[in-house]
């Protein structure tokens, strides 16, 4: 159960960070000396930076995703809609919500404060620990990041850094001081040409346009005051949304399919093309080979799409093919079309079965409800505290003291067999991450109830590894 106390915001002070890619088994590189309170979007996702303790290094942890465009080529579209107009639509409601949430209000209040006892802190560090790419310096990267800036309609000042790295990145900080800074990984500035930069830029700077940075997700999730799971759920939610609100404004800066595609080739694969001769057919045919329905989690697929804070790729193609095919790029879908077409691919990552009126839905919040309840009470008796998370999940008035726990307990394995015949695997896997969510809102899980979500990922033949990987991933959140 979440406490009463103040979220802890992450002290930064002299503690140096690393960006650790874990779809890709390389070592951490050092990122430049970060002050108090930083948050950072980057091209891979959202990152927030974790406390170090010491000397040791903190980590800016997250999730390597990749995004590849659609068989169709339009080259040099000229589209003449503004940032906002393209923005996800559940991106921004999902993000007005969010942001008059009590909690999340209560965090960002805690960052405010900590900002004003530390004003201007992070360009100072910037300055002393990175390279400050001036345009004589760089008289082509700032040419296309005002045109950028212009296509999507800001006004903040921008100062563009490089730091020394073998893994293509770029990320974007919380503007301070009326700037906005963006920092760049050299070998992302040497191994991609003009069009697939300009993606790279439109993309990062789509983050600072749609406000991105107000919504702290690492904050909330890894603070002392946890949120209830409902809350948790929905913050999954519009991560995923606000990378898809990205991706878009990274396509509508560069306005070329083409180099887009090899950007995404290069931010998946890592190559720089000067050896492999790129081909976007052969490229998205790997598409079909990512569908969610032929892979299990552990077996083919990389467990980090299932349970990364934004889409896993082959949403994210599927996703900005319907956007290729919109009004916004000169196709004939209209928004309201675009926008349903991306709901029901966010679906097979995010069942909204706690509402749905079918079967499947039925069978998923049986099962659900009888897991949880056997999780509560996994070490003899559900607390106070465990009632309490159990409500915010379920509603008021949800938890009875006449349980007859053996009985749910007997039960458990007609609901999985009722899940398993009518759910889709990733519908299965969205129960067993929404109870590590609901076992971790006490900041920690027991033998018990992880012996009960093990019980459960094997009865749907998911495997015990799923288990701890997903509550590895409620914890490393973009």
């Amino acid at each position: 159960m979440p406490n009463t106390g103040n979220p802890t915001i992450p002290n930064m002070y002299s503690t140096p960070c690393c960006l650790r890619l874990r779809a890709i088994s390389v070592a951490p590189f050092t990122l430049p000396i970060l002050p108090p309170v930083v948050v950072v979007l980057d091209i891979l996702g959202q990152r927030v930076l974790q406390p170090g303790s010491g000397n040791a290094p903190a980590r800016l942890s997250g999730h390597a995703g990749s995004v590849m465009l659609p068989r169709r080529r339009r080259q040099g579209i000229a589209m003449t809609v503004n940032a906002e107009a393209i923005r996800s639509e559940n991106d921004k409601k999902l993000s007005e919500a969010l942001l008059n949430d009590p909690l999340v209000k209560k965090v960002n209040e805690q960052i405010a404060k900590a900002e004003e006892e530390n004003p201007y802190t992070l360009r100072r560090r910037l300055l002393s620990t990175s390279v400050r790419l001036s345009p004589r310096m760089a008289p082509g990267l700032h040419k296309m990041a005002a045109e950028c800036v212009e296509k999507l309609a800001l006004d903040t000042p921008l100062e563009l850094y490089a730091f020394p790295s073998p893994q293509y990145n770029a990320m974007c900080f919380k503007p301070e001081e009326g700037r906005l800074f963006v920092m760049f990984a050299s070998s992302l500035l040497e191994g991609f040409d003009e069009g697939e930069l300009r993606f790279v830029v439109g993309h990062e700077l789509g983050h600072h346009a749609y406000r991105h940075h107000d919504v702290p997700i690492g904050y909330i999730l890894r603070g002392n005051t946890r949120p209830d799971p409902r809350l948790a759920l929905s913050l999954f939610t519009w991560s995923r949304y606000a990378e898809i609100s990205a991706d878009r404004a990274g396509a509508h800066c560069a306005h070329d399919l083409e180099s887009v595609s090899r950007a995404l080739f290069k931010l998946a694969s890592g190559l720089s093309g000067s050896t492999i001769e790129f081909n976007l057919q052969d490229f998205l045919d790997q598409v079909d080979d990512m569908q969610v329905l032929d892979h299990k989690p552990g077996e083919g697929a990389p467990k980090e799409d299932w349970f990364s804070t934004h889409p896993f790729s082959p949403l994210r193609v599927k996703a900005l093919v319907l956007f290729n095919e919109s009004e916004f790029a000169g196709g004939k879908a209209s928004q309201a079309e675009l926008e349903s077409g991306v709901r029901e691919l966010m679906g097979l990552m995010e069942p909204s079965y706690l509402e749905g009126r079918t079967n499947a839905a039925e069978a998923m919040r049986r099962l659900l409800f009888a897991a949880a309840v056997l999780v509560a009470n996994a070490d003899g008796e559900m607390s106070e505290q465990e009632a309490e998370i159990f409500e915010r999940f379920f509603g008021p008035g949800a938890v009875q003291e006449d349980w007859n726990i053996g009985a749910i307990e007997e039960s458990l394995d007609d609901r999985m067999e009722q899940v398993s015949k009518l759910a889709t695997e990733a519908q299965q896997i969205q129960i067993l991450r929404d109870l590590c969510l609901v076992a971790r809102a006490e900041g920690h899980t027991t033998p018990e109830e992880r012996a009960v979500l093990k019980r459960l990922a094997r009865g749907m033949g998911l495997g015990d590894s799923v288990v701890e990987q997903t509550l590895s991933a409620s914890v490393e959140l973009d």
